[in-house]
């Protein structure tokens, strides 16, 4: 369920984490003059300013987080029923630093098409899926990040030798998604290619391998994805020909919770966790890539 920012039950979480401390026991007052905090301590609304969107989520113990569900190495629903993949483990790291453990999260699938509409009504929290910062989403969402750079590149069946960059598209059928920016990009800048469009990724797939189109064009990262899976089908020719900053989708007058992620984002990359995360999912594919610099951008 959706925490709104401006919840009432944040105050209570402050009173309680106040009377919780004047009523800690002996042993709970010598470790809160070490000032560490012992392993099972959670977060509470205490922890975050009073009305905020973080007192309100780690109040409730629990976050609504927005992710692909057909995207390998990023996000894919595994057999268990639960996401898998880069995208997912910086969500569920960011749920953690609210106090919220896994069991707290609701993975709501969320295509290229409907993430704007997903934060704007309230059906997510954030989202974390392959979402690339622009100008034109600006308008609409706030972005914390990026916490991964991409680059749009192409997919053709594995025995293709026509397609090898952008300028060979013309008369091509080119297969992308509805609401990308990958697909944007062919419309605007390649209006020679014919574009058909999906609501997933997934969905061109069979066109491509049974030849009803010729290349399927997306991110590099999700396509690595797909040809780690079907080597014998598919495979990624050429140079990534442009840029795609990956950033955490959230309200867009919500300057205090973006803040707060893009401190959570600056720690991980210092402290590890964020390659951890990466070599336990895309990295098993893709190479150690560089740190990005979070963009603090004003509304």
């Amino acid at each position: 369920m959706m925490i709104r920012r401006k919840a009432a039950v944040a105050a209570l979480g402050v009173a309680a984490a106040a009377l919780l401390a004047a009523c800690s026991s002996d042993s709970g007052s010598e470790s809160d003059e070490s000032g560490s905090m012992g392993a099972d301590d959670a977060m509470s609304a205490g922890d975050f300013a009073e009305g905020s969107t973080m007192a309100a989520l780690a109040d409730a113990g629990a976050i609504t987080i927005g992710t692909k569900f057909d995207q390998p190495l990023f996000g894919l629903l595994a057999p268990s029923g639960d996401p898998e993949g880069f995208d997912v483990e910086i969500g569920k790291i960011i749920a953690s630093e609210l106090g919220i453990d896994e069991d707290g999260i609701e993975w709501v699938e969320t295509v290229s098409a409907n993430r704007e509409p997903f934060i704007e009504d309230g059906t997510v929290d954030i989202v974390v899926a392959t979402y690339t910062i622009n100008d034109e989403r600006k308008e609409l969402v706030s972005f914390a990040g990026p916490y991964y750079n991409a680059g749009q590149a192409l997919m053709v069946s594995v025995d293709n030798e026509d397609i090898m960059s952008p300028d060979d598209l013309a008369g091509k059928n080119v297969c992308s998604v509805e609401g990308s920016t990958p697909a944007a990009n062919i419309a605007d800048n390649y209006p020679d290619a014919e574009l058909s469009l999906f609501a997933a990724y997934t969905d061109c797939l069979e066109p491509l391998r049974n030849g009803q189109v010729d290349v399927v064009t997306t991110d590099n990262v999700i396509l690595a994805g797909y040809v780690a899976e079907y080597p014998d089908d598919f495979k990624v020719v050429g140079e990534p020909f442009t840029e795609e900053p990956y950033g955490i989708g959230l309200a867009h007058d919500d300057d205090e919770f973006r803040d707060w992620i893009n401190d959570v984002l600056e720690e991980i990359f210092e402290d590890g966790r964020w390659l951890e995360a990466w070599n336990a999912t895309a990295g098993t594919v893709l190479p150690e890539p560089d740190v990005p610099t979070v963009d603090r951008y004003e509304n």
